[in-house]
């Protein structure tokens, strides 16, 4: 059993950006799920499909390179399940002077941190991203 699922997934991005690989594969879960769907928004991200493997779900990662250098300079979990990390709406901080995201999971879904100050909710800080 995995005890840190969005841990896991953002490890896999990263190593599979240190070796340059243009595609990653990750287990399948909602979570994850909107998770991609906030770096692809982002645009750090190309995009996500979810196919089926020897049964089972997996989300199949495609990664985004510049100029043959990834675009995730650094990608960082906050909060983990040994010790949550919570903020509100006013204490949540830009990333980098603005450079970076956090990703936010707010009562209204799970969203950067831009989108959270905009919608004027807090939440549980996952990650930041630059």
């Amino acid at each position: 059993m995995m005890t840190d699922p969005i841990g896991d997934l953002l490890t896999r991005i990263r190593n599979a950006q240190m070796r340059g690989l243009r595609k990653t594969a990750s287990p399948a879960s909602k979570l994850r799920g909107l998770v991609l769907d906030v770096l692809v928004n982002e645009g750090y991200l190309r995009g996500y499909v979810e196919v089926e493997k020897d049964g089972h779900r997996e989300l199949e990662i495609e990664l985004k390179y510049y100029e043959g250098r990834p675009v995730i300079k650094e990608i960082k979990r906050i909060s983990t399940p040994g010790r949550r990390q919570y903020s509100s709406v006013k204490d949540l901080k830009p990333v980098r002077n603005g450079l970076g995201i956090a990703i936010v999971s707010t009562p209204k879904g799970v969203m950067s941190d831009n989108s959270a100050r905009d919608n004027n909710v807090g939440g549980e800080v996952l990650a930041h991203v630059f």
